[in-house]
């Protein structure tokens, strides 16, 4: 009779009551406990199984260079230019639900990239949807979008998706296809999502980078106007790391 119910809850999706449920039955601990208790474990398991399978859905669909980033784990000993205080209070989301931007700059190596994913992993622990891309493959993705037909269902996506992590700002120059290509994903995005832009350079050499100054003041005004900054400073985490081996 046992194993018809676990096979029941399995048919319904209820994996994480039929986990508990198992346990329950083989198990002597839980003998004395109430209807009630037993009840509220099995429920408690349910909802610990859903939100471990949603987090692992996030992680996978954001496809973060560092999967592994977390806030936990930044270094505030290496002088960086950045504050324990400042970096955990934006962990705490606010921002995103503000649909607020964040713009991480500095040199090569510094680690604005690992910073970027530790907030993005930080969004997905409260359910929120992240998506990581350097800009290169981004200015790909929709160049091949627009020629197999796909380029409105893809700025569809993107403008779904909480929080954009954009990688490698800058770092190649934009064709005036790709300019009006990235007017058109933060004008979606502009007041309702967030976005998170990783860069070499600093705010004041966008307009030089983006090379159209009508097109420069539009996306600065949707991204820079709301958003936090942090610059990091100091030589690159890799050579020091390099150096300690």
């Amino acid at each position: 009779m046992m194993q018809m119910t676990i096979d029941k809850l399995h048919s319904m999706k209820l994996f994480g009551i039929a986990e508990a449920l198992e346990e329950q039955t083989n198990s002597t601990a839980y003998e004395e406990l109430s209807f009630e208790e037993r009840l509220g474990m099995l429920v408690d398991k349910e909802m610990t199984f859903r939100e471990n399978r949603r987090l692992s859905m996030l992680l996978r669909r954001a496809r973060f260079r560092y999967p592994g980033a977390c806030v936990e784990e930044i270094d505030f000993r290496t002088r960086r230019g950045i504050r324990k205080e400042n970096i955990l209070h934006l962990a705490q989301n606010d921002w995103i639900r503000k649909h607020h931007n964040l713009i991480i700059t500095g040199p090569t190596g510094v680690g604005k990239t690992y910073l970027a994913c530790a907030f993005g992993i930080s969004a997905c622990r409260e359910g929120i949807s992240s998506y990581y891309v350097r800009l290169p493959r981004l200015m790909e993705e929709l160049k091949i979008a627009r020629a197999d037909g796909s380029y409105i269902k893809l700025l569809g996506r993107l403008s779904r998706i909480q929080v954009l992590l954009i990688d490698d700002w800058g770092l190649n120059p934009v064709t005036d296809e790709e300019r009006r290509d990235l007017l058109e994903i933060f004008e979606d995005r502009h007041k309702v999502r967030s976005t998170i832009i990783s860069t070499q350079y600093p705010v004041s050499k966008w307009h030089k980078i983006i090379d159209d100054p009508t097109i420069a003041d539009a996306i600065c005004d949707r991204l820079v106007h709301n958003a936090h900054k942090i610059n990091l400073k100091g030589d690159s985490m890799r050579k020091l790391q390099a150096n300690l081996t």
